[in-house]
């Protein structure tokens, strides 16, 4: 057998690995009282945003404002699912030795990284069908034909697949836990002048520039392609959804991701050992947690 049909073969096993290790994962969140409450609670409180806004009008249309809401929380849970997930659980996972079990592995941090994507993916459409099923009962002027829910399942496909490695790398950079809490303060600093819920077109010129480069922006303007009236889109950057740029700015993230995930992790890694899981572990337990 070759060295490349070897290679090969580990990457193959390596895939499926994660593949299971992902299915595993998810199953536990779903079936764990803190972890259902956990991803339940963010859905709650963006109905309860919907509801709250009502039939308020968007500014400047003949819309209410809701309509420009629902893809925003959309395109936010997305983007929050793949990027600030996953920073604080590659931090528990390095403290508790599982990183360390998958680095003396074969290809285990590429399976490790597939696990991560499948687990993350599957919690991120679990809470979208959770704000979007009530989400369309409450909001009105939403265009839902087979393209919107295509273009839908295409943008979670690859903002997931765009999101999640950066996500993993950014938590492999963290020494603790309690920095890993960092990525998710950063990404909401970030999202907020981004446009996920409205479009940038009334941000400063250098804003705008600023925020195209980051997934943000895109998974937003996705969603909002998706959902709302052709008529709509007057509103955007140059009057158009540039759905065509949309996938690739996320295509580019994705494979920034992937090239530079498994590096850090196993950057990471190579600095753990079974000592200093042990004596992390060890101060865990004496302050009694």
């Amino acid at each position: 057998m070759t060295t490349a049909t070897t290679a090969m073969n580990s990457r193959a096993a390596a895939l499926r690995a994660g593949l299971s290790r992902g299915w595993i994962e998810t199953r536990q969140n779903f079936t764990e009282t803190a972890y259902l409450f956990g991803n339940a609670l963010p859905a709650l409180a963006y109905i309860g945003v919907l509801l709250f806004i009502g039939d308020r009008p968007l500014p400047g249309t003949e819309y209410a404002l809701v309509t420009m809401v629902l893809p925003g929380l959309l395109g936010m849970t997305i983007v929050y699912g793949g990027l600030s997930s996953p920073a604080p659980q590659i931090t528990a996972d390095r403290e508790d030795g599982t990183l360390l079990r998958a680095k003396a592995t074969p290809q285990g941090m590429i399976g490790y990284l597939v696990g991560k994507v499948v687990t993350f993916a599957s919690i991120t459409a679990i809470s979208l069908a959770a704000i979007l099923i009530p989400g369309l009962l409450i909001v009105d002027g939403l265009v839902l034909d087979t393209r919107a829910w295509l273009l839908l399942v295409l943008l979670y496909v690859t903002g997931m697949v765009a999101t999640v490695p950066i996500g993993l790398a950014l938590g492999s950079l963290m020494r603790s836990s309690m920095q890993a809490v960092l990525v998710p303060l950063v990404c909401t600093v970030i999202m907020i002048v981004s446009g996920i819920f409205f479009p940038i077109t009334i941000l400063p010129r250098w804003l705008q520039l600023a925020a195209q480069a980051f997934p943000f922006y895109w998974v937003g303007l996705g969603a909002r392609s998706a959902m709302l009236p052709a008529e709509m889109v007057t509103v955007e950057i140059g009057g158009s959804w540039r759905t065509l740029e949309m996938f690739a700015v996320l295509g580019v993230w994705a494979v920034i991701g992937f090239l530079f995930a498994p590096v850090v992790m196993r950057r990471m890694a190579r600095r753990q050992s079974g000592s200093s899981v042990a004596s992390v572990r060890e101060r865990y337990m004496s302050k009694g947690y």
